[in-house]
């Protein structure tokens, strides 16, 4: 029989909440891995909290927290121990408290590598479990600040600018994502687990790539430059006709000649200062006012069509209501989907962005009400009866 997602068969013990850390587990997930969330009883993720709502329930905790198995469970006192043994059967686990925390309750790493020496440990956090600031709380603008990202968004006459997304948040879930695999993998083949340690700044820090290296290497301090982009040009949005803004990129210098094809520019394919991807970038404020006197002579649909068809890099700058239309986007790619949840009915949901052949990854189920899968997860892992949780409900372990 066929595994049912590429995952199938690995435990992942889920600690973690808000965004970073379920953003990682709801990719396991997606992949096919069985994750049990872990929640603390009566209040649960504080993302159920946060909106936007439908119909009471947080379509942010619905989306991040899809096919998981919810349980509930004090870390403290009579929860530690039956923690520990929940440990036994895991193959994976990932929280994102503060460096420090799991150590106060008696559960860091050195505790549960000894208790499951092949257990594989994803730790998200701010600044990591290393260094000065490790103690530091972690919030995704945070990231964004001390990595230098925002201090090269914007524009050069406008003040350092937060991304419209959470990218901290998303890409040191992705990152976790990828340790933890890389991990498993060793540990398939060692029987030794690992500690995982990612932190929010530095995933930035790795992301930016030329940003890093134009002052490492030539010493020179990058600053905010808008829309355009710092190795080519014209990679840069510009204004349409009707009002609108595209995006062109030129990325090499085979497209610069087809651009001035269309534009009726030929003079300026061997122009001194133009020829080479160098020399337009170096000279882009002469350029870009050149490109935009053209752009503006088009409606944004049609100048694409005809850059697109010369084979001329452009896109529309969509808004998300577009995203979600668009054939390609949201039809061919399927990248959001209707789902059922209960309670609440059909609601639309951002798919996995992973596409694979054989095990196609997805909404499986939804998320989970607090608690949910107690019964089912208990018993199923720890042998615990209906009768055995009743009692440790009254207790307030679970």
């Amino acid at each position: 029989m066929r595994p049912a997602g590429a995952l199938d068969g690995v435990t992942v013990l889920d600690l973690s909440r808000v965004l970073a850390g379920p953003f990682c587990t709801m990719i396991l997930g997606d992949l096919g891995a069985r994750v049990i969330k872990v929640e603390v009883p009566g209040t649960g993720d504080d993302s159920r909290t946060f909106p936007p709502f439908v119909k009471s329930k947080s379509a942010y905790f619905m989306n991040m927290n899809r096919n998981k198995k919810g349980i509930t469970l004090n870390l403290k006192g009579k929860g530690k121990g039956i923690f520990l043994e929940l440990v036994k059967k895991a193959d994976i686990l990932i929280e994102n408290y503060r460096p420090g925390t799991m150590e106060k309750l008696g559960l860091g790493w050195d505790v549960l590598h000894a208790v499951n020496p092949r257990l594989v440990y994803g730790a998200i956090s701010g600044f990591g479990h290393t260094g000065p600031y490790s103690s530091r709380a972690g919030y995704d603008i945070l990231g964004q600040a001390m990595s230098g990202l925002m201090s090269v968004t914007g524009w050069p006459d406008g003040e350092p600018t937060r991304t419209g997304g959470p990218v901290s948040d998303t890409m040191a879930g992705l990152s976790a994502t990828i340790g933890v695999l890389a991990a498993l993998h060793y540990r398939d083949q060692t029987g030794i687990g690992q500690k995982v340690d990612i932190a929010l700044v530095d995933t930035l820090i790795a992301s930016l790539q030329i940003i890093n290296q134009i002052y490492l290497v030539a010493g020179r301090l990058p600053e905010r430059i808008g829309n355009r982009y710092e190795s080519t040009y014209p990679y840069d949005t510009f204004p349409t006709k009707d009002g609108e803004s595209v995006v062109i990129g030129v990325a090499n210098d085979k497209f610069w000649v087809l651009l001035c094809g269309l534009m009726g520019r030929e003079d300026l394919i061997k122009h001194p200062d133009m020829e080479k991807n160098r020399d337009r970038v170096k000279n882009h404020a002469v350029i870009k006012p050149i490109v935009a006197e053209w752009t503006q002579t088009k409606d944004s649909g049609e100048l694409i069509d005809m850059l697109l068809e010369k084979g001329v890099p452009a896109a529309p700058i969509y808004s998300i209501e577009q995203v979600s239309r668009d054939p390609h986007i949201a039809g061919a790619r399927e990248m959001f989907v209707e789902v059922e949840e209960p309670e609440v009915g059909a609601v639309k949901v951002t798919n996995s962005h992973i596409k694979m052949s054989e095990t196609k990854p997805g909404f499986r189920f939804s998320s989970p009400s607090l608690g949910q899968h107690n019964l089912e997860i208990y018993g199923e892992i720890l042998g615990f009866t209906k009768e055995k949780l009743d009692e440790l409900s009254s207790d307030g372990v679970i």
